[in-house]
């Protein structure tokens, strides 16, 4: 138990680190601006594509490539005018290219006001999922196996934001809404563990909470492990089948299914332990 605490503190400073580092790349939901999505039917060098693009007025836009034959350019709202422009590249790209050679997918467009809010409500979103849970477990079973659930949540948040940042990934509303779905299956999973050690304490009394707290882990184990094996074999076929628009979202989820399955065995019982120990002594002391 010690080194897998140690291993999750470790892994959570080196998360923090990534964001302190990297920071986070916020997508056009959060940040604003102008997103255009071109498909080609033969893939165009990033530099022409540029070229055409500061013709029209577009001098710091960002070209990302989105599967084999698409492109995504993403622009500042304030740096160029906003009415029209997908018109204005499209006659550009005409005007280089066959008009049958590339396709206009989307255009959409996010005010830096909408972004601003977007941003407060997706944090505001995980925030009270977190205060609810706290709420709900702590009612259902006891407090400390409501700390313990939320520690094990937080953690996992942490550390799916922390990978995500790592590999310059954006973060988008689609991405919000798998951390949420992360951080419910991750307390359901501890609820799981907590329900069964509620049921041996019970029968074994609280002697030796830490023998049955391992009791009850090894007795759930298989189920936690068939559970959250098929839950991310899904979450992998959609990664590598699902396509470019879904693979950030398939992702997060198998991050999120695999870190919180460790994190309802090995970091929210733990903690749960600390909790009940560091109220025994203190009760003592009095």
């Amino acid at each position: 138990m010690k080194w897998c605490v140690l291993f999750s503190l470790v892994l959570t400073f080196l998360c923090v680190v990534t964001f302190l580092w990297k920071g986070f790349t916020f997508g056009i939901d959060f940040a604003g601006g102008t997103l255009i999505q071109i498909k080609f039917i033969q893939p165009i060098p990033a530099d022409e594509l540029r070229k055409v693009l500061v013709e029209v007025g577009v001098k710091d836009a960002i070209i990302q490539p989105f599967g084999k034959d698409e492109v995504i350019v993403r622009t500042a709202e304030s740096s160029v005018e906003i009415k029209g422009l997908s018109g204005k590249i499209e006659e550009a790209l005409s005007a280089k290219y066959s008009r049958k050679a590339f396709e206009i997918q989307r255009v959409e467009v996010v005010g830096p006001k909408v972004g601003k809010d977007l941003t407060r409500k997706a944090i505001l979103a995980v925030l009270f999922s977190w205060v609810g849970m706290l709420i709900y477990v702590a009612i259902r079973f006891e407090f400390r196996y409501a700390v313990g659930g939320i520690v094990g949540v937080i953690h996992d948040v942490i550390v799916v934001f922390g990978i995500f940042t790592f590999l310059g990934k954006e973060f988008t509303l689609p991405i919000v809404a798998a951390l949420l779905t992360v951080i419910g299956y991750s307390i359901h999973d501890s609820i799981v563990v907590f329900d069964r050690i509620r049921e041996n304490v019970r029968k074994e009394g609280r002697k030796d909470l830490p023998t049955v707290m391992n009791m009850s882990i090894n007795q759930t184990l298989s189920r936690t492990i068939l559970t959250s094996f098929t839950t991310a074999l899904v979450c992998l076929i959609l990664y590598i089948f699902g396509g470019a628009v879904i693979r950030d979202f398939a992702f997060v989820l198998l991050a999120g299914v695999v870190f919180g399955t460790y994190s309802s065995v090995f970091i929210a019982s733990p903690v749960v332990l600390a909790f009940d120990r560091f109220k025994t002594s203190r009760g003592r002391r009095k």
